[in-house]
């Protein structure tokens, strides 16, 4: 019964497809768990703040990349046309860039917040809201930017293979 094939690949390695993401998500969901009870209780115990924004700033984006490690692995296990590839591989290209965008937003907009947010005299720095969305729009056009440059030369690699 697992030997029957399905679009190509047989149930089995279906199934290990599947397991593999479910080892993905349950991974991630050990990895809240360690967060929340023994990482983060450390980290907010400290004097600085730099250790809070730090594990703020990574906490969800690497749970986003395991799940998309554990996607990836389990559809390069299988057998898809290489256009389905092509078409699969660009968009992780560009989840992978998001990911890490998305890192980098969070971890400027923290420390922006953290140690520019008040004035010496314990008020909110008025020009804080401004620079943060300057920062943040940085931040976004150079990966926005970076992404298309990482798309055309795929395109260009691409279309060099099939010559």
């Amino acid at each position: 019964m697992l030997e029957n094939e399905l679009w190509g690949n047989t149930i089995e390695n279906w199934g290990i497809s599947i397991l593999i993401i479910l080892g993905a998500i349950i991974i991630v969901k050990l990895l809240s768990l360690l967060g929340k009870k023994v990482i983060k209780p450390f980290v907010t115990g400290t004097d600085n703040h730099l250790d809070d924004v730090i594990f703020y700033s990574l906490e969800a984006p690497v749970k986003f990349a395991i799940i998309l490690l554990g996607i990836w692995i389990a559809i390069h296990r299988l057998v898809y046309p290489d256009s389905f590839v092509k078409v699969v591989d660009n968009a992780y290209s560009i989840l992978i860039v998001l990911d890490i965008t998305w890192f980098f937003g969070r971890l400027f907009s923290s420390l922006l917040q953290v140690y520019w947010g008040k004035q010496s005299n314990g008020q909110a720095n008025k020009m804080m809201p401004i620079i943060k969305r300057t920062i943040l729009v940085i931040v976004w056009l150079i990966a926005l930017c970076w992404e298309l440059w990482v798309l055309v030369v795929s395109h260009l690699l691409w279309q060099h293979k099939i010559q």
